[in-house]
């Protein structure tokens, strides 16, 4: 026992830290250094330490007992404890290795126990109690966790009072008396918070049992009050110590860590930070800018500016704050190097530098994290605002605007530019704080080598000059890039949207090859932008080699001496520029892009707009019974044009009067009714509009979401209007059909309803509006005859008898019921009057009456006797041929929620990204030359601290050297740079090319079930990160990651005792980033998926303009604009808080780590170190926290941008269609020879869950036989030609053509043997050459052959450029009528064996139908032609007509035989057309 007592206090006159006497006689109990008082503390610290390890038993077996999720926060007493307490456990740590230290110095034995051990043990209880008890003490039970904290504060009470009664006894001070002051002081803090700190303790004593039920009853409800607190985000309602600490965000981490997050998992934005209140303080500020100049045009910049320059101002205070922070590093390391020579100022100078040290490092956090935090801040507002009024503006451009700006570079403005400017704020302070970094580097390194700081300067100045003429050119090559990124948006969307079209006419190659074109300009100019990039990284980072050649060689000739603390605090000052210096390219390469970005959205904001507002007038409409009043008025699409679009327009409707528009091809009829809706710029004359208007577009404009929400339109659901709406529209029948009924999804554009549904839904959706006017384009030429009729009964005659209507048609048969009919002519109205006066009075309308008459063929009626009136009502005939479809599982709809990756995959989008074109190859070599660089600056330095102070070593020999091995190392630099441009080039190239050819092979059930918005996405905005911003994000990563790795190595190597610090810090650091990447990894993928909700209603409203405008229903479009706008900011802003979250922790770490280490360096006796390794030592050590810090951002950035790889890879290997060509199954080339069409059971469905859509058809089509398929709408005729065509699969049978089954040969060998004409007409931007021959297999006399049999020739001879005048996107300068006219021509050119005409001729007027039947007749005489028709007459002189219901073929023979046949269901289709017939012709 003796010896055990000697070994831990050592003899009876043993000596205190201080080299004192103590004794171990129980009379020193008293005395704070006895040995007897140590004993007596290190008894009460293990019992601390076993009431604190019976809480934890407790805690892990009571599970928290009862403490409900929501009252874990934390306060702010518990963090300023947490804080206090930790700090001092850790410098009774350091402090008892010192003791240790020391010890081991003087004596080289760790005997006796007793001093170091008490210091040690006492640091080490205290840290593990302080910081449980202070975050986690309310997860404890209550009652000993209380007991715990008073018997600390007991403890700390003696140990206090002992000390101080010493001191003034003995009237001495030492670190172990304030050391026990500050612990009284600590417990005290404990105590408090167990009784006041913790957030439960105000709703713990009201807590019982019934509260468990909370949850539950919540759910019931749909959302409990917890939820709708929840739902914003906590930084509205964080304090001050919150927002400066991001302690706001810890439940969200933790709720990441615990689960994967989901959408609705992010709360909401602060009411400061949303779309509405950025875009609405945006506004008020231009008006302001307006009302005090109203001359000067107020600059979108300036105002973004006034908005903001408050928050501007405060990050810039940060950013300041943290530049002066930073360059006291220096300062502070000379003063070091002082003290450590022995040259200290005053007393325990040492140690107050260390703590100076420390604070000064936290200091320069915490400001940093602002900075980055509020700028980008200020970003995501600018963002959202600039997005918000690049909507705005697209609802209200006129015209020649949208000409100007497509709707591909609209969506590129939004996701591209708008994103390039919101990340602009986050570097705008750098332009500034570089400069003033490198004049506060300057003034110090003027201190350290006096007059050689000139040659710094001149070579600092000389690389910006180098720099100045790149800047030029990287300006010129991201206006160029960012062009044919424009260029390359326009013509994908264009094919995109139109990809049934390129398959049905075998065009996908020649497209995707257009596409790849313009990728390859872009790619050159793409090179351009990178080169410049590795020009400006490689300038810069050799700039610290430059700087010191320079000033060591001025020193040397200038012969100022060189010794430790003046050379290495010139190197520390000049590493800590050097971080700052080297992003000087990304600053140049964001300030560029941004200048670029904005003058592009500057240009389209500043585009002129549609003014409408004085064609509608608002006033009482109880003055006048005129609804639309047009006086001598002449109107054009174009500016500027000799020829007005419509001239001399005179027109008065009067309220309640059914006025009738008509005419030939092209004659100005759509236009007039977009001249009422104030659409046509008006060149003179008078247009008003009295009441609200609803509007049915010829081309269907329909949105995503269900039929329900496309027919209410924003307006409330009433249940009987909505249900006789649904009767009057003839849509009951098609949702019984539907497998949701009205909750039906649509797709995109209503890729799953056919041509009449949509009409149908557009009128539903107009009826519904109860407005005071109705305008009709042609929305019956969509659908069969008999719905035509009911609708004209039902809808126009009697839903809308009260108002006034204008209806564009071609059927003349409805013209006797209007009271007026406007009858047009190459953009005049001939002649306006009732249908009997006009057809005496004008010989034009009687050519129009007797074509349609011809069209219907009266003789074909009448060789047969029509049948007895069918009594039974439409909807009975319908279903004597409809079968219930079985319902669908739910969640079967067909637009699916947009697919993300979840949870941590590991390196697996990195090893894709890496494994494109010898991408790993290049990838090493630019990590070996990083590493090599790094190893050739640790030498450099090395060699400087050995031989500094050595009088062996010349200054020459000790510079030259010096610069040798800077040189040769930063020759790898351009390896590392080289490599990164190649890098980067070649993966996007093959990225890019895999995901070209999968979206083009990909069948079409993947875009009828895909929005356009989620390609467009990613082709736009992710395939600008990939293209511009990964590579160098991943070499930057990698190198970043490195260089902290060795300036950690440095330091531990110099002052190994710091290794005890260093190795908990680096287990910390790695485990706060893996909690870290659990929740940011979701909130970028979140981000990408809600980005594609913005694309996607932007493409939407661009395609819908007209009708939303017409409905007047901008206001609600904006509004969800904006909702969808904050529903993707959200994500966007925790991700990037969370980033300064974990930056600002590991900083806390890194600055423990620098503080340990130079109290090591201060602790040791003089000597220990040369002063030269103290000093590069402490230059390594004071880039630690930065290095780190770009380290992590740089990692963070990385995992943010490798997300769009992830969400390029979803759509790189999607599913293809069967082979383009099949080699050794090609059919002969003059196949088809004779044009016989086989078709066997054929089964077809769309799906492989979906149920059936033809069941089971058989039948032959002759060659050279003329079939016509009729049936009602949504029967299965369109899905018959495509199995022709294989845009779907069949499910069972076989389709044989001469002796080929179609399934057996490619897809280009099939298709591209077909002529077709389909249901919707599309035209390409470009040339009237280019719509009819893309792929320039014909001479310009074929194409004017052509363009003469179908009614062509002289439209396009009218336009001074003849086959070179423009068509624009989806041919919006032509008519309808025009646009079929188009298609009809390219069939002529192709001359197919087979030929099919998918209601072709559904937007022509009655003459130039019958021309355009007589041409088909003349010009396919000897060919197939299947024609499926609405228009009864198209298929009269038919040789077989093929009548489908449901799917299934329920008759198929001659036209005459099926009208004889009793309970023919072409016969009953026959005798509604010949009834609604015989109507007209009575009238």
């Amino acid at each position: 026992m003796g010896d055990l007592w000697t070994m831990f206090c050592g003899e009876s006159d043993s000596v205190d830290y201080n080299g004192k006497p103590c004794g171990a006689d129980f009379v020193f109990v008293t005395h704070p250094s006895s040995c007897i008082n140590h004993t007596l503390m290190i008894c009460f610290d293990i019992l601390l330490l076993a009431m604190f390890l019976y809480n934890m038993f407790n805690k892990t077996l009571s599970k928290s007992t009862h403490m409900p999720a929501r009252f874990l926060g934390v306060s702010s007493l518990q963090l300023i404890s947490a804080i206090f307490n930790c700090c001092l456990g850790l410098v009774y740590l350091c402090f008892g290795v010192w003791i240790l230290e020391e010890k081991l110095r003087k004596t080289q034995t760790i005997l006796p126990l007793h001093w170091w051990l008490l210091v040690i043990l006492h640091g080490l209880t205290w840290l593990l109690v302080g910081l449980t008890v202070s975050l986690r003490g309310n997860r404890f039970q209550k009652a000993p966790i209380r007991l715990l904290s008073i018997l600390a504060f007991l403890f700390a009470g003696v140990s206090c009072g002992l000390s101080l009664i010493t001191a003034i006894v003995n009237k001495e001070a030492s670190i172990k008396i304030a050391l026990d002051l500050l612990y009284f002081l600590g417990a005290s803090v404990l105590l408090l918070c167990t009784y006041k700190g913790y957030r439960h303790e105000e709703s713990d004593e009201a807590y019982d049992g019934r509260d468990l039920y909370i949850p539950l009853n919540g759910e019931n409800n749909g959302s409990s009050k917890i939820d709708s607190a929840s739902s914003v985000s906590s930084f509205t309602k964080a304090g001050f110590f919150s927002k400066m600490s991001f302690w706001w965000l810890n439940a969200l981490m933790r709720r990441g860590k615990e689960k994967t997050l989901e959408d609705e998992d992010i709360p909401k934005l602060p009411e400061a930070d949303r779309a509405e209140g950025c875009y609405l303080m945006f506004v008020e500020q231009l008006n302001k800018q307006k009302q005090v100049d109203p001359s000067c045009q107020p600059t979108v910049l300036r105002t973004i500016l006034l908005c903001h320059w408050k928050e501007i101002l405060v990050s810039g205070f940060f950013a300041l704050l943290k530049i002066t922070t930073l360059s006291a590093g220096p300062l502070l390391l000379n003063a070091f190097i002082q003290v450590a020579e022995g040259k200290e100022s005053f007393k325990h100078e040492g140690y107050i530098l260390a703590v100076v040290l420390f604070l000064s490092k936290s200091l320069e956090s915490l400001s940093q994290r602002q900075w980055y935090f509020r700028s980008r801040l200020i970003g995501l507002r600018v963002r959202s605002l600039l997005t918000a009024a690049i909507y705005k503006k697209q609802l209200r451009l006129s015209n020649a605007s949208k000409m100007m700006h497509s709707a591909g570079e609209i969506m590129n403005y939004v996701t591209v530019d708008a994103y390039r400017i919101g990340e602009f704020p986050f570097w705008f302070h750098q332009t500034w704080t570089t400069s003033l970094q490198l004049c506060f580097a300057l003034v110090i390194l003027y201190r350290a080598v006096g007059l050689a700081t000139a040659a710094s300067l001149v070579v600092i100045i000389l690389t910006v000059i180098c720099n100045a003429p790149l800047a030029k050119f990287q300006h010129k090559f991201q206006s160029k890039l960012s062009v044919a990124q424009d260029e390359r948006l326009k013509a994908s969307s264009e094919a995109l949207v139109n990809m049934k079209v390129l398959k049905l006419y075998a065009w996908e190659t020649h497209f995707k090859n257009v596409i790849k074109k313009l990728r390859t300009v872009e790619y050159k100019w793409l090179s351009a932008v990178q080169l410049g990039k590795a020009y400006n990284s490689l300038l810069f980072w050799s700039s610290p080699v430059l700087v010191s050649t320079a000033t060591f060689g001025a020193c040397y000739f200038l012969g100022v001496p060189l010794y430790a603390s003046n050379v290495f605090t010139f190197v520390a000052t000049l590493r800590l520029v050097q971080d700052p210096v080297r992003s000087i390219p990304d600053v140049i390469g964001v300030v560029i892009q941004a200048k670029v970005s904005f003058s592009r959205i500057l240009k389209f904001l500043e585009a002129p707009e549609l003014e409408s507002a004085n064609v509608r007038v608002r006033r009482n409409r109880e003055n006048t019974n005129t609804t639309i009043f047009i006086k001598s008025a002449n109107l054009s699409w174009e500016e500027n044009v000799a020829k007005p679009t419509l001239r001399n327009i005179n027109l008065e409707v009067r309220l309640g009067q059914k006025f009738a528009i008509c005419g030939e091809v092209g004659s100005g009829k759509s236009t007039l009714l977009a001249t009422i809706l104030g659409e046509v710029p008006n060149i003179q004359g008078i247009i008003q509009v009295y009441g609200s208007i609803a509007y049915v577009s010829q081309s269907a404009w329909i949105q995503t979401g269900s039929i329900q929400e496309n027919i209410l339109f924003g307006s409330p659901l009433d249940n009987q209007r909505y249900q006789e709406t649904l009767e009057q529209c003839s849509l009951v029948k098609d949702l019984e059909l539907l497998p949701y009924g009205d909750h039906t999804e649509i797709g995109e554009r209503g890729v799953n309803l056919s041509g009449g549904q949509k009409q149908r839904i557009q009128l539903a959706r107009a009826l519904y509006q109860d407005a005071d006017i109705y305008l009709l384009d042609d929305p019956f030429s969509a659908v069969d005859a008999h719905t035509a009729t009911s609708l004209f009964n039902d809808y126009v005659m009697g839903a809308l008898s009260g108002k006034t209507v204008l209806l564009v048609t071609h059927q003349v048969d409805f013209l006797p019921a209007f009271d007026c009919v406007l009858l047009m002519s190459d953009g005049e109205i001939l002649h306006a009057a009732p249908y009997h006066e006009l057809l005496a009075s004008s010989q034009e309308f009687q050519e129009l009456v007797n074509a349609h008459k011809e069209t219907a063929g009266s003789e074909r009626f009448a060789q047969v006797t029509p049948p007895q009136k069918l009594d039974t009502h439409s909807r009975d005939i319908s279903k004597t041929h409809s079968e219930k479809k079985s319902k669908a599982s739910v969640g079967d709809q067909l637009i699916k929620q947009e697919e993300r990756e979840v949870g941590d995959i590991g390196f697996t989008p990195y090893i894709h990204y890496l494994n494109q074109n010898k991408g790993f190859l290049f990838f090493f070599v630019a990590v070996i030359s990083h590493i090599t660089l790094v190893i050739g600056q640790i030498l450099q330095n090395s060699w400087m601290a050995a031989n500094v102070d050595n009088p062996r070593v010349s200054t020459l020999r000790l510079i030259v050297v010096y610069l040798l091995i800077g040189f040769t190392s930063t020759s790898f630099l351009l390896g590392r740079t080289l490599s990164t441009v190649v890098l980067g080039l070649q993966s996007s190239k093959s990225i890019y090319s895999q995901l070209l050819n999968s979206l083009f092979r990909a069948p079409m059930s993947f875009y009828d079930s895909t929005p356009l918005g989620r390609i467009l996405s990613r082709v736009s905005v992710d395939l600008s990160i990939v293209d511009l911003d990964l590579p160098f994000s991943l070499i930057f990563a990698v190198g970043a990651t490195t260089d902290a790795y060795a300036n950690l190595g440095v330091l531990a190597v110099v002052t190994w005792q710091v290794l005890f610090v260093c190795i908990p810090v680096l287990y910390l650091a790695i485990r706060l980033q893996k909690y870290y990447f659990a929740s940011a990894k979701e909130f970028m993928r979140i981000n990408g998926t809600t980005k594609s909700l913005v694309a996607n209603h932007l493409a939407e409203s661009v395609a819908g303009t007209i009708t939303i405008r017409a409905f007047e229903e901008e206001d609600r479009f904006f509004a969800k604009n904006l909702h969808l706008i904050d529903i993707n900011a959200s994500p966007f802003f925790h991700s990037f808080a969370a980033t300064e979250w974990l930056i600002q922790r590991l900083d806390m770490l890194t600055a423990t780590v620098l503080a340990s280490s130079a109290l090591c360096m201060v602790l040791l006796p003089p000597g220990t170190f040369s002063s030269g390794f103290i000093g590069m030592a402490l230059s390594y050590g004071l880039s630690l926290n930065m290095s780190l810090v770009f380290s992590i951002q740089n990692q963070c950035t990385l995992a943010n941008y490798i997300i769009s790889v992830e969400r390029l890879k979803q759509y790189m290997h999607i599913p293809s269609e069967a082979p383009e060509v099949i080699e050794e199954n090609r059919p002969p080339a003059n196949w088809p020879f004779e044009g016989k069409v086989d078709i066997q059971d054929l089964q077809i469905r769309y799906r492989p869950e979906a149920p059936l859509v033809l069941r089971g058809i058989s039948c032959t089509f002759q060659g050279g036989h003329k079939i016509g398929i009729v049936g009602r709408t949504g029967s299965g005729k369109t899905t018959l030609i495509g199995a022709l065509f294989r845009l779907v699969e069949t499910a069972g049978g076989k389709i044989v053509v001469d002796g080929i089954d179609i399934s057996t040969i490619g897809l280009h060998d099939l298709r591209s043997r077909f002529g077709i004409i389909p249901q919707e007409p599309t035209l390409f931007n470009g040339t009237v050459r280019y719509n009819m021959d893309p792929l320039s297999q014909h001479t310009d006399q074929d194409i004017w052959e052509v363009l003469g049999k179908c009614q062509l020739k002289e439209a396009v001879q009218e336009k001074e450029e003849g086959l070179d005048s423009l068509v624009l996107e989806d041919g919006s300068n032509w008519s309808m009528g025009q646009r079929q006219l188009f298609c009809l021509g390219r069939a002529l050119l192709r001359r197919s064996k087979i030929l099919v005409l998918d209601e072709a001729t559904a937007s022509v007027d009655n003459a130039t139908d019958l021309i355009l039947q007589k041409t088909i007749r003349t010009e396919f005489s000897d060919c197939t032609v299947i024609t499926v028709a609405h228009r009864i007459p198209t298929v009269m002189d038919c040789t077989m007509v093929l009548a489908i219901s449901d799917g299934k073929l329920v008759e198929y023979d001659e036209p005459m035989n099926l009208m004889k046949r009793e309970g023919s269901l072409f016969g009953q289709l026959v005798q509604e057309y010949w009834s609604h017939y015989q109507s007209a012709e009575s009238h």
